[in-house]
C-alpha cells in the first residue's frame, strides 16, 4: 500500500522522505516492526515512541509518524502530525479497510453500567437474528471467538482489527463499551457511532495517570456525542447536560422521570429463596412490561437502555423481554449458590459510586444482614479506599476488609487505608489480607437471611503483585472452599 492511503483523512507534513512510499505494515510498537513498516511515535505513560525512531529505522522500517522532532536516516520518510493518538485511529481505520463503516456501532459510556447493558444489548439484537460483535470490560468477542479484554477500550489499532475480524465474520454490527480514558487518548477517535449512550456519571477515575480532575473527566465524557448520529442519555443523571453541552447529534432519553422519552413505572422487587430480581412497566416510546433475574434500580437503568437503543432496529417487544430474561453478565450480580440459608453474590463494584449503588438496592430487599467483602486496587487513587470503606461502614451491617489487586503496594498499607474510611462510621468489620481466608470467614459466618456480597474483582480471574499476574478466581476460591468444607456449589 501507499502511504498517502494511510494518511488520506489526516493533515500532516512530510518533514522528509515521499508520502508515496510504498509500507507494509502499520505499528506503533517498536519490536512489532518489520522491513517497510509505517511506526507511529506514541508519547505513553511509560514510554515514548519517539525515542525508538533510530532502533525501528534499523529494522527497516519504511515511515515514522511523529509529534516532535526527531532525527531519523535519509532512508526512512518522516511525517508530522499534531497528534500521533489521532493519527494512529485514522490510520489504523485506513488500514484495515474503514472496517466500521460496514457495521451499526454502538458505544455506551458512563462511570457504571456500560458492561451490563453492553450484554443486553447484544442479547437482544441476537434474539432476531442480527450478528453482534462485541468490546469490552471483560473480552472481545467475534462470532465463536472470545478474547480476554487489558483495557476496557482497546487502543485504536485493535479495535479496527476487531472490526475487521467482525466484518469478517459476517457481523452487522458492534456494540461496545467507550471509556472516558478511551475517548481522551483518541483511541475511539474517527469511528462514525451510530448510536452512543450515556449511562451516568459518578468522580471516579480522577488520578496522576487518568483525569486531572471531574471538569476533564465530564469533557472527555462528552466526546462521543460528537461523533454519533444518535445520543441516548440517562435524563436522571445530574450531569446529563454538562455532558451534552457539545453534542451534535439527536438526543433521545430514558430514565424515572417524567421528561424522559423512555421510562420506567410501577417498579417492583421480586425476591425468593436463591432470586434477586425486579420488574417493572416501560412506559412512553414504548409501552410493555419487564422482568428481569438482576436486581435493583440499576438493573432497571440497564434494561431501559438496552431497550432506547434496541427499538431503533425495530426488535419486537416479546423478543425484548424474552433476550432480557436470560441477560446474565460474568461478575456483575453473579449469584453463587454457597447455602439454603442466604444469599451470597460476585460483583464488580469497585468504586465506591458502584458499592453505594448495589448495597443501597440490596437493601430494599430486606436482607437480614448486608455483608461486604472487598479490597481496594494498588497503585490508583487512595481517595477511593477511604470512601469504599466509609460507604460499607454506613451502609453494610459488616464488613471483611481483604486485598484486591495490590500491584507495586503492600496490601496491609492499603488495607490500613480503607480501614480509615470504615471508622468514620459506627461500622463493625474485620480485616484479613487473604482473599480465600478472608471469603471462608464470609461463609462460614453467613446467616439466614443474608446478603453477602464480594466485591471488587468481578469477572477477573487473576490477582496482580508486584508486576505479575498469578491466577486467582474468585469462584474458584469459593469452590475450594466448600469442597475443604465438604460441601459442592450447586
Amino acid at each position: 500500500m501507499i502511504l498517502t492511503d494511510l494518511l488520506e483523512r489526516l493533515e500532516y507534513e512530510v518533514v522528509q522522505g515521499s508520502d508515496v512510499a510504498e509500507v507494509t505494515e502499520l505499528t506503533n510498537d517498536s519490536r512489532k516492526v518489520v522491513p517497510g513498516s509505517v511506526f507511529v511515535c506514541i508519547s505513553g505513560a511509560v514510554s515514548d515512541g519517539h525515542a525508538y525512531v533510530k532502533e525501528v529505522a534499523e529494522k527497516g522500517a519504511a515511515a515514522v509518524v511523529v509529534e516532535k522532532q526527531v532525527e531519523a536516516p535519509d532512508s526512512v520518510t518522516v511525517i508530522h502530525v499534531d497528534d500521533t493518538r489521532y493519527a494512529l485511529a485514522l490510520m489504523s481505520a485506513a488500514y484495515f479497510g474503514y472496517p466500521a463503516e460496514k457495521l451499526k456501532v454502538i458505544g455506551i459510556t458512563g462511570t457504571k453500567g456500560k458492561t451490563t447493558t453492553t450484554y443486553m444489548v447484544k442479547s437482544i439484537l441476537e434474539g432476531v437474528g442480527h450478528k453482534v460483535g462485541l468490546i469490552g470490560t471483560i473480552e472481545a468477542v467475534i462470532g465463536d471467538k472470545t478474547i480476554p479484554a487489558s483495557n476496557t477500550t482497546p487502543e485504536s489499532y485493535t479495535i479496527h482489527k476487531y472490526f475487521k475480524e467482525m466484518v469478517d465474520a459476517g457481523c452487522d454490527s458492534v456494540v461496545m463499551e467507550v471509556s472516558s480514558q478511551g475517548l481522551m487518548l483518541h483511541r475511539t477517535a474517527g469511528i462514525p457511532f451510530e448510536i452512543g449512550i450515556f449511562t451516568n456519571l459518578g468522580e471516579d477515575h480522577i488520578g496522576p495517570n487518568e483525569h486531572k480532575d471531574f471538569e476533564d473527566y465530564k469533557r472527555c465524557k462528552g466526546i462521543l456525542f460528537t461523533q454519533c448520529r444518535l445520543g441516548i442519555a440517562n435524563v436522571d443523571d445530574r450531569w446529563f447536560e454538562d455532558v451534552f453541552r457539545h453534542a451534535t447529534c439527536r438526543t433521545e432519553t430514558f430514565g424515572f422521570s417524567e421528561k424522559a422519552d423512555l421510562r420506567a413505572t410501577s417498579v417492583e422487587h421480586i425476591s425468593r429463596p436463591g432470586y434477586l430480581g425486579v420488574r417493572y412497566h416501560v412506559g412512553g416510546l414504548m409501552d410493555f412490561d419487564v422482568e428481569i433475574d438482576i436486581p435493583g434500580k440499576f438493573s432497571v437503568y440497564n434494561s431501559l437502555t438496552a431497550i432506547a437503543v434496541c427499538r431503533h432496529f425495530n426488535v419486537p417487544e416479546e423478543e425484548i423481554k424474552k433476550a432480557l430474561k436470560v441477560a446474565k453478565v460474568k461478575g456483575r450480580i453473579e449469584m453463587v449458590k454457597v447455602s439454603d440459608d442466604f444469599t451470597f453474590m460476585i460483583d464488580y463494584a469497585h468504586n465506591a459510586m458502584s458499592l453505594k449503588s448495589l448495597l443501597d438496592t440490596l437493601r430494599d430487599y430486606d436482607p437480614g444482614r448486608l455483608v461486604t467483602v472487598f479490597g481496594c486496587g494498588g497503585n490508583r487513587s487512595r481517595t477511593r479506599r477511604f470512601e469504599m470503606g466509609e460507604v460499607s461502614g454506613r451502609l453494610a451491617d459488616f464488613t471483611v476488609i481483604t486485598s484486591d489487586n495490590p500491584r507495586f503496594e503492600e496490601p496491609q498499607a492499603i488495607i490500613d487505608d480503607i480501614i480509615t474510611g470504615i471508622e468514620k462510621t459506627d461500622g463493625a468489620y474485620i480485616a484479613i489480607c487473604d482473599r480465600k481466608e478472608a471469603i471462608r470467614y464470609a461463609i462460614e459466618h453467613g446467616r439466614a437471611g443474608d446478603v453477602i456480597i464480594l466485591a471488587g474483582k468481578g469477572h477477573e480471574t487473576y490477582q496482580e503483585i508486584k508486576g505479575v499476574k498469578y491466577d486467582m478466581d474468585d469462584r474458584v476460591l469459593i469452590a475450594e472452599i466448600l469442597e475443604e468444607q465438604g460441601a459442592h456449589v450447586r
